[in-house]
């Protein structure tokens, strides 16, 4: 088992800040590839970036890419996804997720793929 718990989410101005931090207890956390997903109201559950166990290889969603970094410290047990430029749509629920994979540098940006979810924690970007 894993458990994972996001902070640092909030309201924000449209053009401000935040990060996101997940912390993993449980299993070996290197052992995972995370994941950070996003679902507003009506709409479905999207991943925004996502990196391999090792770092080498990331991913973003185009409406992110250059705003959005995702990072991750192995000896923290932890992920964080910095947020920048943040804008109205970016307002949603954010998860952090685990995948646990065997190949180091393997991600996946497939929500049924992952193994381990957090609670979410609410983003709003005000205009």
């Amino acid at each position: 088992q894993v458990q994972l718990v996001e902070s640092g989410g909030g309201l924000v101005q449209a053009g401000g800040s935040l990060r996101l931090s997940c912390a993993a207890s449980g299993h070996s956390f290197s052992n995972y590839a995370m994941g950070w997903f996003r679902q507003a109201p009506g709409k479905e559950r999207e991943c925004v970036a996502a990196i391999s166990r090792s770092s080498v290889n990331r991913y973003y969603a185009d409406s992110v890419k250059g705003r959005f970094t995702i990072s991750r410290d192995n000896a923290k047990n932890t992920v964080y996804l910095q947020m920048n430029n943040l804008k109205p749509e970016d307002t949603a629920v954010y998860y952090c997720a685990a995948n646990l994979m065997t190949m180091l540098w393997r991600l996946s940006t497939t929500p049924y793929e992952y193994d381990y979810w957090g609670q979410g924690t609410q983003v709003t970007v005000s205009s």
